[in-house]
C-alpha cells in the first residue's frame, strides 16, 4: 500500500532553487542590519505560554501553536464537567510555539538586562508559528527578520528604521515601495473622541482590517462592538485627512493626539532632508497595526507592484518589558517578512540569473587514474573561491553531461591522459557549446 505522504497545511518544503533565492535575501538583509550596527541573537522556538499571551490581542492568542506537556499528561488533568477547552488548555500545555520575535525580545531583555549595554540594537532572523488560515503570502510557519533598538525614546531610532528599510530595498532591487507610518497617539486620540476607549484594543484590531473589508465593514464592524451611530461619523474626518497637519485642528484639545502629531511631524521632516532612494514615506491614518504592545509610531511596508499585503511591518513599544519586570525601558523595531518579499521578488523577476548554480565547474570523471589528478584542480578552484565538483563515479559521459545541464554549471572540464601529460584541460563552456584548451590558470582568471 502506497503511503500517503503529506505536509502539515500552511508550512513549505524548499527546493534548492528556491533556497539560493532565500539565501540571497536572508545575506542582503542581514548585510544591512550589521550595516546600521544591530547584533545578532536568537530565541528558543518554545517560550512558556504566559510569556506569549495577551500580547497579540484575542484574536492573535487564537492563533498560537500550543505544545503539550510531555508524558501522561491527561491523566494528571482534572476534568469533570466544570471543565471548558480554556481550562484544559491551561492544564495540558504551559508551552508554546512562538508567535513573532519581539516578545521574545522583550523577554530576552529582561532576563539578560545585566549583561546588555544600553540602548541594545539587535537583529534576529527565525522562524515563527501562527495557526492562521493558509494562502497567498500567508503561511502558519514563516521567517521573520527583526530589527530592534531598546532602552531609548529618541525619534531618531525610527528615522534609522525608515532608512534601513529603504536600503534592504534599494540593495534588493525591489522598485515603488510605500513605506505607511501612523502614530498609536493620534489612533487613541480618534478613539477618545469617538467615546470608545474602553474597547480601544477592539477598536483597533477592527481598524486594521480595512485594506481586507473596506471602510463601511468596519464602520458595520465597529458599531457591533459598541461605538454609537452619532460618533462613527469622526472616523471619515480622520480617514479624509491627507497629511498630518490637517489633524492638528481636530485633535487641538487633546495632549495625546497632539504630541503623535508633533512626533509625525518630527520624523517626515527629518526623512525629507534626508532623500530616500527607493521608497516613499507616506501618513496613513488607518494603518493601526492590530498588536497590543504598540505605543508610539507604527509602519507597513507594502510594494505598489504587487498586490501582497504589508512585507514589513514595526512600531514603537514602551510598555512591553515592564511585563517581565523591566520598567520604563521603550524600544522600537521593525520586522522583514521573507516569504512575502520572496513573491514579489519572483513575480517582479528581481533575482539575479545565476543565483542558483551551486557549481560553477564539474569535472569529468574518465576512471580512477584520472579522478585523482582532477582532484588536486578541483582543490585550487575551491582555494579560489570557485565552486567545483567533480563527478563521483566514471558513468556514461552522456550522464554526466546531463547532470551537469541539470545542475546549471558553466564549465565541464575533460581530463584524459592527453590532458594530464600537457596540463591543458578541455574545457567545454555549457551555454555556448565552445570548447577549449587551457590550463587551470587560465581557468581560474576566467572565473574569478
Amino acid at each position: 500500500m502506497k503511503a500517503n505522504v503529506q505536509i502539515p497545511k500552511g508550512t513549505r518544503d524548499f527546493t534548492s532553487k528556491i533556497m539560493f533565492r532565500r539565501n540571497y535575501i536572508f545575506n542582503k538583509v542581514k548585510s544591512c542590519f550589521e550595516r546600521y550596527g544591530y547584533a545578532p541573537i536568537e530565541t528558543p522556538a518554545m517560550e512558556n505560554i504566559e510569556t506569549l499571551t495577551g500580547k497579540y490581542g484575542d484574536e492573535g492568542d487564537r492563533l498560537i501553536f500550543k505544545v503539550l506537556n510531555s508524558g501522561d499528561f491527561l491523566s494528571k488533568s482534572n476534568i469533570d464537567e466544570n471543565t471548558t477547552s480554556k481550562s484544559l488548555s491551561k492544564e495540558i500545555a504551559d508551552k508554546a510555539l512562538r508567535y513573532d520575535l519581539t516578545v521574545p525580545f522583550a523577554r530576552y531583555v529582561a532576563l539578560n538586562r545585566n549583561e546588555l549595554s544600553f540602548p541594545f540594537k539587535r537583529y534576529q532572523m527565525q522562524n515563527v508559528w501562527r495557526a492562521d488560515r493558509p494562502q497567498k503570502g500567508r503561511f502558519r510557519e514563516f521567517y521573520q527578520c527583526d530589527a530592534d533598538v531598546i532602552g531609548s525614546k529618541s525619534l531618531l531610532n525610527e528615522i534609522e528604521l525608515i532608512q534601513l528599510c529603504d536600503d534592504i530595498f534599494s540593495e534588493l532591487n525591489v522598485p515603488n515601495i510605500n513605506i505607511l507610518i501612523n502614530n498609536r497617539k493620534i489612533l487613541s486620540a480618534m478613539i477618545d473622541l469617538m467615546s470608545a476607549s474602553e474597547i480601544f484594543n477592539e477598536f483597533v484590531i477592527v481598524l486594521d482590517k480595512i485594506d481586507k473589508i473596506g471602510v463601511d465593514n468596519v464602520k458595520s464592524e465597529l458599531i457591533k462592538i459598541g461605538v454609537s451611530d452619532e460618533k462613527i461619523g469622526i472616523l471619515d474626518t480622520f480617514l479624509n485627512s491627507n497629511n498630518v497637519n490637517e489633524l492638528s485642528n481636530i485633535l487641538k484639545d487633546s495632549s495625546i493626539g497632539m504630541e503623535g502629531v508633533s512626533e509625525m511631524n518630527y520624523i517626515f521632516d527629518k526623512i525629507e532632508k534626508l532623500n530616500l532612494k527607493n521608497s516613499t514615506l507616506k501618513f496613513d491614518v488607518s494603518l493601526a497595526r492590530g498588536l497590543n504592545y504598540y505605543t508610539g509610531s507604527i509602519f507597513e511596508v507594502k510594494s505598489n507592484d504587487v498586490e501582497i499585503g504589508s512585507i514589513a511591518g514595526g512600531g514603537r513599544y514602551d510598555d512591553l518589558t515592564s511585563i517581565f519586570g523591566l520598567d520604563n525601558v521603550s524600544g522600537v523595531g521593525i520586522s522583514f517578512g521573507i516569504d512575502r518579499i520572496f513573491l514579489v521578488m519572483d513575480e517582479l523577476n528581481l533575482f539575479p540569473e545565476d543565483i542558483d548554480i551551486s557549481s560553477r565547474v564539474l569535472f569529468v570523471n574518465f576512471g580512477e587514474v584520472e579522478s585523482e589528478f582532477c582532484l588536486s584542480l578541483v582543490k585550487k578552484l575551491r582555494d579560489n573561491n570557485i565552486n567545483s565538483e567533480l563527478y563521483p563515479s566514471a558513468e556514461k559521459i552522456k550522464k554526466q553531461m546531463n547532470y551537469a545541464n541539470n545542475k546549471g554549471v558553466q564549465y565541464v572540464v575533460m581530463v584524459g591522459e592527453d590532458e594530464m601529460k600537457s596540463g591543458k584541460l578541455s574545457i567545454k563552456n555549457m551555454q555556448t557549446g565552445d570548447q577549449e584548451k587551457m590550463n587551470i590558470s587560465e581557468l581560474i582568471k576566467i572565473l574569478s
